[in-house]
């Protein structure tokens, strides 16, 4: 892989914060090289306070032609973007911007549609049900909407900041009006269980959910790629209940996301 670089390598460029975590440099930069592009994915990791002051030093960068964005920086890329997809425009949010040809920024929004691709690959299906979602931040409300664009019929959304979990409800009510409300660490009488926060992370971190209300029927799914099996993931696969880790998410988004940054529709 290393015998590609060269001076004429393109450069995209993951931003974060943490972003040691992060998956894709290997995983994005493989799968340029498997469709046998000269590009590669570069990790930076950037502080809130100094994310927009980095996306605008890589503006006048004529070799960086794209960003893959993780927390929690998503809301402050979307508003870099001249133009953006209907779900990213509706989130007000990216995770992916890619150079259109004035060398503006052109955003999209795919950690649902990645989420909901990994879920039916682990034998999932949103369709019919109740889904709870845990956490109303950037991965979050994508995943928010693909569960109720995919047919989810009622979502259910809890996040520890209340005024931001009452944005998200009214937020996707208008784009599905009567199946969106507020909800709570419970997860009884749900069938989908969809944690979209950091919470499993660290070894002294909270449950998201009630564990000992989860059913053996439940599909759970999770963000966190490290570890990558989450403490809420084990306590669902000890009652049986079928799972998608956030590794199983990355890798379904992944050429997604090379498709977006050649420039290809998603």
């Amino acid at each position: 892989m290393l015998d590609m670089l060269s001076g004429e390598t393109r450069i995209f460029v993951i931003i974060g914060h943490p972003i040691a975590q992060v998956k894709s440099p290997s995983g994005i930069t493989r799968g340029f090289v498997e469709r046998g592009i000269n590009a590669a994915l570069i990790p930076i990791h950037v502080l809130p306070d100094d994310v927009d002051g980095l996306i605008a030093a890589l503006g006048p960068v004529l070799n960086v032609d794209g960003i893959v964005v993780t927390i929690p920086h998503k809301f402050a890329a979307r508003q870099h973007c001249t133009t953006l997809s209907d779900r990213a425009r509706l989130l007000d949010s990216a995770n992916v911007l890619r150079r259109g040809k004035d060398r503006a920024w052109h955003g999209d929004m795919l950690d649902g549609v990645g989420f909901v691709r990994a879920m039916r690959q682990a034998g999932g299906e949103p369709e019919g049900k109740h889904a709870l979602l845990i956490g109303a931040g950037g991965a979050g409300s994508a995943i928010g909407l693909q569960l109720l664009d995919a047919g989810a019929s009622e979502l259910a959304i809890h996040d520890m900041d209340a005024g931001r979990r009452d944005a998200l409800v009214a937020r996707l009510s208008a784009a599905h009006p009567g199946r969106v409300r507020a909800g709570s660490a419970d997860p009884s009488g749900f069938g989908v269980i969809a944690n979209a926060t950091p919470m499993g992370m660290r070894p002294d971190d909270p449950l998201p959910v009630e564990v000992e209300k989860l059913a053996p029927d439940m599909f759970i799914g999770d963000v966190i790629t490290a570890p990558e099996v989450s403490p809420l993931l084990e306590a669902g696969r000890r009652l049986g209940c079928k799972t998608q880790t956030g590794v199983n998410m990355f890798m379904a988004q992944r050429e997604l996301i090379v498709d977006f940054l050649e420039g290809k529709p998603v």
